[in-house]
């Protein structure tokens, strides 16, 4: 195993389906202010995580602060699913500022990320979750999109810390 290190002013997306572990793993690494939650911005426009119809809002939100946190080169972490439209997106705002890349890939085995969903306090449906899942890039096709470093969940120490 090794530990994640991120460079100062970096942008790290973690990627992954619902119930993968990537809050978990951001509240275990970073500070609460380095991370940009979608489900905390949709919190914000919507006074309701949960609540999907928020999401354009709610991203809208993600994307301001992720602009105003790298143009003042401090470390972001994106703690959303990352497995849409949204990399794109991140790497030009991050390539916009001039800021590193690093993606953290959590290849969660599909019954083990729909296990850990139903444990949640909130749940998301199974076959949202599975669709996700099947969505997962390999790390190869991270590399080819432009990330500057990319990792796997499963390879990185629990106890780990950013590089400050």
């Amino acid at each position: 195993m090794t530990a994640l290190t991120l460079p100062a002013g970096a942008l790290g997306a973690l990627i992954g389906p619902p119930g993968a572990g990537k809050s978990t793993f951001a509240r275990q690494h970073f500070k609460p202010t380095e991370i940009v939650s979608s489900d905390f911005c949709r919190a914000l426009v919507a006074d309701d995580e949960n609540d999907q119809s928020a999401s354009g809002d709610a991203f809208e939100v993600l994307h301001l602060i992720v602009d105003k946190r790298l143009a003042r080169g401090r470390l972001t972490v994106i703690d959303a699913t990352n497995l849409r439209d949204d990399r794109p997106w991140l790497l030009a705002r991050a390539r916009h500022w001039q800021r590193p890349t690093t993606a953290v890939l959590f290849d969660v085995p599909l019954a083990t990320v729909q296990a850990q969903n139903a444990g949640r306090d909130r749940v998301v449906r199974s076959d949202v979750v599975r669709e996700f899942h099947g969505r997962l890039p390999t790390v190869d096709q991270l590399h080819d999109e432009g990330w500057d470093a990319v990792h796997l969940f499963s390879t990185l120490t629990r106890r780990s810390r950013t590089g400050r």
